[in-house]
């Protein structure tokens, strides 16, 4: 068992694909000293990278997460671990089949070749689909499954043979030291390590690695449901670990898949299933790894009738049975988001966490420009840790806001909803008389503000405000809006500032960068 260095450049908690993305990336961006340890052996330590699904469908609302997407596709393809399957996301119902015209326009704006098939056209593709419940499906091309084991393998090695990196398997993590608000070093119990950087990137157990420098990564780990039905004949003589596009059954908040010789079922459709970092088994506890957790049959049952609904006949073919089911765990943040950047209470103290299986090679390159440049090339504004006020890193408000996105996975969202739990809870002295107006309020930072009055409801007709016509722009709007700006023009308004941030800019050329940003004279 080789020795552990005592000093390094950098400390990378974690083996699954961020941490070892992020390592081969640094050792690119010219890093020489890099030390990574996970208490798991390689090159599965049994983190959610060793049992999650492993496809990426490319297409994604936002940009970030969508760039990001593409940009670790290219990176598979070109480790040569990715096989392109192809993906349709289909629809059951009407409201479903406007989802996917507005899939197509972010596809169009990213760049991803997609097609919006009928039912007959995805019954070509996917010939044991029961087509007849189904209205449309969203095919896209390029959706493919990758080996990110081998991948993560490959980008430690890669950092090896530049001479940069120890890697340090079956080591855990015991202390994080700081000196004066700054990382000072590892405590593992395999010895010490003195370095001003350590990154976090060991998925469900972020919490807790980082309560130990005394900041906060702001998630929580979650039961995933999946299971694996075989043999099938007809996946079996493929010869091919998968030779169909992967499906997503929008409307069920399901996926069925190839897997060789058996078809995989995931859900997002049951009920939250939330634990803490703290409650999962060691290795020498776990019964197949920590993140994979004793699968709860009572809660995947509904679940599994809508699957037989959609692949009657694979699913029962005479002779399939579940051969594998999990309550797989991976990591929930209150919006949904990665958690990515230097933490806010602790200098040194870099949050890798909250990244899938198809970010991850994309993640490891951004955050290996940040660390090295001061910035990525792709905006991660939506990721940084520092996103989050005290309030949104309590764990009462992470289970909260956990618990109401699960379902959310692949839910029908739209730009504006807001979200319901754990609210109010920060509201200004006008709160109460806002209320007695009608107020219908948005959160912005956790505080509670109007979007508009409905006791404003006759500035519509006395301003002929124009209605929207399609439900889809007209949901979580109201005309009343348009009249208030309207009659603000010609009438004297009062405007609650409550929840306005106040920023403090000091330092060296903080002048300067102020009028920079401001394009004003700031010297007064």
């Amino acid at each position: 068992m080789s020795t552990i260095p005592d000093s390094a450049d950098v400390v990378v908690i974690g083996a699954g694909i961020v941490g070892n993305c992020l390592v081969g990336h640094l050792a690119q961006h010219g890093w020489r000293h890099i030390v990574q340890v996970d208490k798991g052996p390689l090159p599965d330590p049994g983190g959610s990278t060793g049992h999650a699904s492993n496809f990426i469908f490319p297409v994604d609302h936002g940009k970030e997460l969508a760039l990001l997407t593409l940009d670790s596709q290219r990176q598979y393809e070109e480790m040569g671990v990715q096989t392109t399957s192809g993906g349709i996301e289909v629809a059951r119902t009407p409201e479903r089949v406007h989802e996917l015209k507005r899939r197509m326009s972010a596809a169009k704006a990213w760049g991803v070749e997609s097609y919006l098939l009928n039912a007959d056209e995805v019954k070509e593709l996917v010939p044991f689909i029961n087509h007849e419940i189904v209205l449309a499906g969203f095919y896209t091309p390029s959706v493919s499954v990758v080996d990110s084991l081998r991948a993560g393998t490959i980008m430690r090695e890669r950092a090896q043979e530049l001479g940069a990196l120890t890697s340090m398997a079956s080591t855990e993590v015991l202390d994080i030291e700081t000196d004066n608000g700054r990382v000072a070093g590892v405590k593992t119990d395999r010895g010490d390590i003195a370095t001003p950087t350590v990154v976090i990137a060991c998925g469900v157990w972020s919490p807790r690695i980082a309560q130990m420098a005394g900041a906060t990564i702001p998630l929580t780990p979650a039961v995933h449901q999946m299971i694996d039905v075989g043999p099938i004949p007809e996946l079996l003589d493929t010869r091919a670990e998968i030779a169909f596009p992967i499906v997503r059954d929008m409307d069920t908040l399901m996926y069925e898949r190839q897997n060789g010789g058996d078809m995989e079922v995931g859900s997002y459709a049951h009920r939250p299933i939330l634990h803490r970092a703290d409650d999962i088994p060691s290795i020498e506890e776990a019964q197949l790894s920590p993140t994979q957790m004793p699968f709860t049959q009572e809660d995947f049952d509904p679940q599994m009738e809508d699957a037989l609904e959609l692949f009657p006949e694979a699913l029962t073919v005479e002779g399939a049975g579940v051969r594998h089911a999990i309550n797989g765990l991976l990591s929930l943040t209150p919006d949904g988001n990665p958690i990515l950047g230097e933490t806010v209470e602790v200098k040194g103290l870099w949050s890798a966490a909250a990244v899938w299986i198809k970010e991850g090679p994309g993640v490891g390159r951004a955050l290996a420009e940040w660390m090295t440049h001061g910035e990525p090339e792709i905006d991660l504004h939506g990721a940084d840790v520092a996103r989050f006020y005290p309030h949104q890193r309590a764990v009462a408000h992470v289970e909260a806001r956990t618990s109401e996105g699960f379902n959310k996975t692949y839910g029908i969202v739209h730009p504006r909803e807001q979200w319901a739990s754990n609210r109010p809870l920060r509201t200004s002295p006008f709160y109460p008389r806002q209320q007695e107006l009608g107020a219908v309020f948005y959160e912005v930072g956790g505080w509670e503000r109007p979007q508009w009055y409905e006791s404003n409801a006759g500035l519509v007709t006395e301003f002929d405000v124009e209605s929207r016509e399609h439900e889809w722009d007209a949901r979580w709007w109201s005309p009343i809006t348009n009249g208030e700006h309207l009659a603000m023009r010609d009438r004297v308004t009062m405007i609650d500032l409550t929840a306005f941030a106040l920023f403090d800019v000091i330092g060296p050329g903080a002048l300067d960068y102020m009028q920079h940003m401001t394009v004003a004279q700031l010297d007064r």
